[in-house]
């Protein structure tokens, strides 16, 4: 009876084009580690689930709390747990609200544990940190570019000069990609719609420039596309890349949920109370820190 359910989470993916969380019960879990006694969980049961997970571009939250979520109330030896509820979000959620967490709260009234959603107000920082692309390297610039940065003359220290050629580098680099490839997730789509326009005049004109057109658009569209695997699979740290899973929003909301695993959202202290919010973890880590350190030079 769950399979109608699946097939409207799919179709909604289609058109949905804001942020997007679907939180609750759904009867199901997604690995084997969510289960505990009872009968053996066979996951072909879990199949259809995963895969409107994936279809969907949906990603988990994770959560805080007991792992388990929902029990069958039997006595010893008979009694079994499992990951029934749980929060899925698209990667516009991840993007708007990176912060989001899921606690499991205490089961009261209920064989199911309810979920507490909380969305956290972060600061944003402007510093954006250097990242190197492996597809660079294959451009035929990109060596003389580097080769003509560090061959400029700078005075001072071995390690000044180190820095500062390295801090001149990376920005020429930040500007020489955004010359060279642009947006690399956005040019693949814009050369797609260029595809179908180009196709739609060749079938009706049948002329030979318009076909000549076409596979020149075509040849970029490839490109783009190859330089966009290429990239993702640097991100995910991917060695299985199939040909088509380059375009899948699966892809993008996985790199949104890694980036999330970044964020220290909560920390627990000695007390067992949980700490929120930036500057409270960052004053509880110095206190911890400090007291360890302390201990260790009295010792």
């Amino acid at each position: 009876m769950r399979i109608p359910l699946w097939q409207t989470l799919r179709l909604k993916s289609t058109s949905c084009s804001v942020p997007w969380c679907i939180i609750g019960d759904f009867n199901g879990i997604a690995s084997v580690e969510e289960k505990i006694d009872g009968l053996p969980y066979q996951m072909k049961k879990s199949i259809d689930f995963l895969s409107m997970i994936e279809d969907c571009g949906l990603v988990d939250l994770a959560f805080y709390g007991p792992r388990y979520t929902w029990s069958n109330g039997r006595g010893p030896c008979l009694i079994g747990w499992k990951r029934l509820d749980r929060g899925i979000v698209n990667d516009n959620w991840l993007t708007s609200f990176p912060t989001t967490t899921i606690t499991h709260l205490a089961a009261a009234g209920s064989d199911h544990s309810p979920l507490l959603l909380e969305l956290h107000v972060r600061q944003e920082y402007n510093q954006k940190y250097f990242k190197f692309l492996n597809c660079w390297t294959e451009n035929e610039s990109f060596k003389p570019l580097v080769h003509q940065v560090w061959s400029t003359h700078i005075a001072g220290s071995a390690m000044w000069i180190f820095h500062q050629k390295l801090k001149t580098t990376s920005r020429a680099l930040s500007v020489w990609s955004r010359e060279q490839y642009g947006d690399i997730f956005q040019l693949p789509k814009e050369f797609e719609q260029k595809v179908r326009e180009a196709e739609e005049k060749w079938l009706s004109t049948n002329d030979p420039s318009d076909r000549a057109a076409l596979h020149e658009i075509q040849a970029q569209y490839t490109k783009y596309l190859k330089t966009e695997e290429v990239v993702l699979r640097q991100k995910m740290q991917l060695h299985w890349f199939k040909d088509g899973d380059a375009n899948s929003r699966y892809f993008h909301s996985l790199i949104r949920g890694r980036r999330r695993k970044l964020y220290i959202h909560k920390l627990k202290n000695e007390e067992g109370d949980w700490i929120q919010r930036d500057e409270a973890i960052g004053e509880a880590a110095c206190e911890y820190f400090k007291e360890i350190f302390s201990k260790i030079w009295r010792g």
